[in-house]
């Protein structure tokens, strides 16, 4: 079993905007910047950052399989795959349900025919989705934080985040569950963050987290039991870090094996020299600029790539 990966897909925009439907929840997206910016520039200047974040990953080894949105539906959020599905070395595909009603649309089967014709087997699809019938979500890898390695998974549990569905993923993929649920502070209310991969990240050796966000003294105890007893360096961001996506980051590795952690320029840049020590020791940082991408979507870097962990054919 693995952690990392070499190769991840990634879907290259074709409507990108501040998508309306996940604003309600989602408080990284910025309503100002909406009113000021028109579709066509937002969706241009997004494809111009996907393109040169792609072109930065190939650089370094990477394998990036793109695949372009079409037209077909209004999906402004396309370019953030990993919430609908994830994909696992047994063959496993799962498939989530999707808070917003136009995020339901990004499912597209030609997506797994892309992968198979890459070259992977996918042997089992296990569908979640007719949970949203009864409004239940369960975000992919954006709410289930995943040690493949160590067989547990978290979640910080939130409107896009359902506990007894997390649970039903625990049962059916054999994972143990890490249960917590992290806060923000928006127009001084503590509310739940959207996505657990907001504020927190999993690479091999070590674990980036803020812990301040989960105001629960008992539940913060208990994530940082788990981390430790798994031999992960826990290193702690703050929540004004969160708010320039500093823990939106993925470890990778490229073809001769070198590790990578990808994050975005802002996050980087909000990162203390410390932290950053701290990180290259186990690799080293590629913090491509995606600002417009994350501006209006809300989103940052690891939402943009869904790791392909899905076995050769």
């Amino acid at each position: 079993m693995k952690q990392i990966t070499d190769t991840v897909f990634m879907v290259r925009p074709v409507q990108f905007r501040l998508n309306e439907q996940t604003a309600v929840n989602n408080y990284y997206q910025d309503q100002e910047a909406h009113q000021s910016i028109k579709n066509d520039i937002a969706n241009n200047q997004a494809q111009g950052e996907f393109d040169a974040f792609t072109t930065a990953l190939r650089n370094k080894g990477i394998h990036v399989i793109i695949i372009s949105d079409d037209e077909k539906n209004d999906t402004p959020d396309s370019i953030f795959p990993n919430n609908w599905i994830s994909t696992h070395q047994n063959g496993d595909v799962a498939l989530y349900p999707m808070f917003a009603e136009n995020r339901r649309l990004e499912r597209r089967p030609e997506v797994l025919d892309t992968l198979e014709k890459e070259g992977f087997s996918i042997t089992n699809i296990i569908d979640y989705t007719s949970a949203e019938d009864e409004g239940f979500f369960l975000e992919g890898t954006g709410s289930l934080l995943l040690d493949r390695v160590n067989k547990k998974a978290y979640c910080s549990i939130s409107p896009r985040a359902d506990e007894e569905l997390f649970i039903e993923f625990c049962e059916d993929f054999e994972y143990t569950p890490v249960v917590f649920t992290a806060y923000q502070t928006v127009a001084d209310k503590r509310l739940p963050i959207y996505h657990t991969n907001v504020m927190m990240a999993l690479g091999e050796n070590y674990a980036v987290i803020c812990l301040d966000s989960i105001d629960d003294k008992s539940e913060r105890k208990n994530v940082l039991k788990h981390l430790k007893e798994d031999g992960k360096e826990v290193i702690a961001i703050t929540e004004n870090q969160v708010n320039a996506f500093a823990g939106n980051m993925m470890q990778v590795h490229n073809e001769a094996g070198d590790r990578l952690l990808i994050m975005s320029d802002q996050a980087y840049q909000s990162l203390t020299a410390d932290q950053i020590k701290k990180l290259e020791k186990y690799n080293e940082i590629l913090h491509p600029s995606i600002e417009t991408i994350e501006t209006l979507g809300g989103g940052s870097v690891r939402c943009m790539m869904a790791e392909v962990f899905l076995p050769k054919s």
